[in-house]
């Protein structure tokens, strides 16, 4: 398991979590091999450093949870308790020192219990399965999905540490498996945290990368987890429809990943009955009010385009119930929600007229979404909702040669992903679906120049066929909850490239003129935009319109390898060399230093010295 040491300091204010400034103004990218021992220091070192800095530096995948405020007193050596340590280094405006230089390095401990995946099917188990699991582990399995191929998880056995008070004050706090639809920690989406003995559900990945991530403590230890995984091949078919029931009726949604607002008292009325065609009532809020709602964890992105309602008659009293009206919302990490519009207003969608008729409301302009609540407005005798979701995968089966590209599970590196400039919103790099998010900054309303309101590129490493994007809005770190740091684009132009020099753009064939793409209207929900095909190694996004809190994106690439051609992506897990690529990103006055590493679990980063600190107080 990794670690880290600190040793030697001198100096004024400084804190673990680890953090450092960047050397020069403005925007630098830069590369550090980790592998071998090194050097941090403070801007200037030896001489004073400059006043106001607030710097930063991570090696992650994980933060070590200890934290440590040192002013003027070198410490003793500092080992981190995983593969990770962050820095953040303060300076006021007054008195300023030498500084602090530290030295660093990465050692291996315990052993290996990480693999990647690429054949089409296989086993996953925790080491030592069927016997019980070592203490201490940080294990990583990722599999890798091949171009037009879906994977899918289903567990045989699971056996972890129960974490013995539910819900999110006791979320499996001892031993866990996290699963994650892309590389864990980092960029993709996390799909769940289990523990106890509940066999997690199915689950399938979107975007083309599944990840495992295994944690054990020093305590108790149990038998563990054994999962078997199976790729097969996605089916594109010219009579498809997106119209396939998501799995309320037929069970393949478990009932952990339905939940409401609140539930009748008597037990009888759960929201696990809210199945379609549940013969055992259904789900009855504790009080009949347009407040209460019920909601669905689809665990991954999904077009979402109908829904379908029934009532129930209680077998407790036969009475009748159901639900006349009733609207929807959406989001895309079950913080953010936004209530679905038709045209400028809130869309009602109309229900039901008696309990047991099935409804079938089509969505007039289907949406992406991982949460769907369904939040009843009029009913008769009281509310009672048993409903289906439909639709489809965001790719596969509704459109060939419309693979995410990268940006979603993080198999597209940082160094591929550029701004024109970036602002201080939460950051990972303006990933769909990524939450923190890095929105590119806010440019002023009066530029008249094409390409002067900033954009954001993307360099997919080789040309590719690209037929499309999906694009998302972004909020910012502080004052999260208001419009002012709600930011999305409403309008912009796409750009090419095979060279990153020679540019053309996406033009309307009515007119002949660069087509301007309609974006987003919230800065939560994402939406699709497809175009005829294009051979590009570099796209670039050019707002042209944007919300009141400015300009805020996030996107994914829609395209498929070139024929003949496979663009294999490096995935770092459990091999020596450990790259560290580091973003610096100026923010007014302030500046902000990112670092990704792809660390193995067994590997760990020492800081052996840190000495020569001087800061005053």
């Amino acid at each position: 398991m990794p670690r880290l040491i600190v040793r030697k300091i001198r100096y004024s204010c400084f804190f673990f979590s680890l953090f450092l400034c960047p050397r020069s103004l403005g925007t630098m990218r830069g590369y550090l091999d980790a592998s071998q021992a090194g050097y941090i220091t403070t801007p200037g070192y030896p001489l004073e450093y400059p006043p106001h800095q607030n710097c930063h530096f991570d090696f992650i995948p994980l933060l070590t949870q200890r934290k440590y405020k040192l002013c003027n007193i070198a410490p003793a050596p500092i080992i981190s308790s995983g593969p990770s340590l962050h820095i953040k280094f303060v300076s006021d405006y007054a008195h300023q020192g030498a500084g602090f230089s530290l030295r660093y390095e990465i050692y291996k401990t315990g052993f290996d219990c990480s693999r990647n995946f690429t054949s089409p099917t296989g086993l996953i188990e925790s080491p030592g399965f069927p016997d019980k699991y070592p203490h201490n582990l940080e294990c990583s399995f990722i599999i890798v999905v091949p171009p037009s191929m879906d994977v899918t998880l289903s567990f045989l056995t699971f056996d972890l540490e129960n974490d013995p008070l539910p819900g999110s004050e006791g979320d499996c706090k001892y031993d866990w498996l996290e699963v994650w639809d892309g590389l864990p920690e980092v960029m993709g989406p996390l799909i769940g945290r289990y523990c106890g003995t509940r066999v997690p559900p199915e689950i399938q990945s979107s975007t083309g990368i599944l990840s495992l991530a295994f944690h054990t403590d020093m305590a108790v230890a149990k038998d563990g987890f054994s999962a078997r995984y199976n790729m097969t091949h996605k089916e594109v078919s010219e009579t498809f429809h997106c119209s396939n029931p998501f799995g309320l009726e037929s069970g393949k949604i478990t009932d952990d990943q339905i939940t409401a607002s609140s539930s009748f008292y008597d037990e009888h009325w759960l929201p696990r009955q809210a199945r379609l065609n549940c013969n055992d009532n259904a789900w009855t809020p504790n009080e009949d009010s347009n407040r209460e709602y019920i909601q669905v964890d689809l665990h991954v992105l999904k077009v979402l385009t109908g829904i379908a309602t029934q009532g129930a008659i209680s077998k407790e009293t036969q009475k009748s119930y159901y639900v006349t009206t009733f609207k929807l919302e959406v989001s895309t990490n079950g913080e953010d929600w936004m209530i679905y519009r038709h045209g400028k207003n809130h869309k009602v969608f109309h229900a039901n007229t008696d309990p047991t008729e099935v409804v079938l409301n089509r969505i007039p302009q289907p949406v992406l979404a991982r949460f769907v609540r369904l939040r009843p407005q009029t009913w008769k005798n009281g509310i009672a909702l048993r409903f289906e979701l439909y639709g489809c995968q965001i790719t596969g089966k509704t459109c060939p040669c419309s693979e995410l590209q990268g940006m979603m599970s993080g198999l597209l590196p940082d160094s591929q992903i550029s701004a024109s400039s970036m602002r201080d919103l939460h950051g990972s790099m303006g990933r769909l679906g990524s939450w923190p998010v890095a929105p590119g900054g806010s440019p002023t309303p009066r530029s008249p120049l094409p390409g002067r309101n900033g954009f954001r590129q993307v360099d997919l490493g080789v040309p590719k066929t690209v037929r499309g994007i999906i694009t998302q809005g972004a909020r910012g770190l502080e004052g999260s909850n208001s419009a002012e740091n709600r930011a999305f684009v409403r309008k912009y132009k796409l750009a090419h490239s095979l060279n990153g020099k020679d540019w053309a753009q996406i033009t309307d064939s009515k007119t002949g003129l660069a087509k301007i793409f309609e974006g987003n209207s919230h800065y939560d929900t994402p939406e699709v935009r497809r175009f005829d095909e294009i051979v590009a190694q570099f796209v670039r996004v050019f707002p042209e319109r944007w919300s009141p809190a400015g300009i805020g994106m996030r996107m994914e690439v829609l395209g498929c390898d070139l024929p003949g051609r496979t663009n294999n992506h490096a995935v770092y897990s459990g091999v020596e060399r450990i790259l560290i690529e580091v973003f610096i990103l100026s923010v007014g006055k302030d500046f902000v230093n990112t670092a990704f590493t792809f660390l193995p679990d067994n590997y760990s980063i020492s800081i052996n010295k840190l000495h020569n600190v001087h800061m005053s107080r």
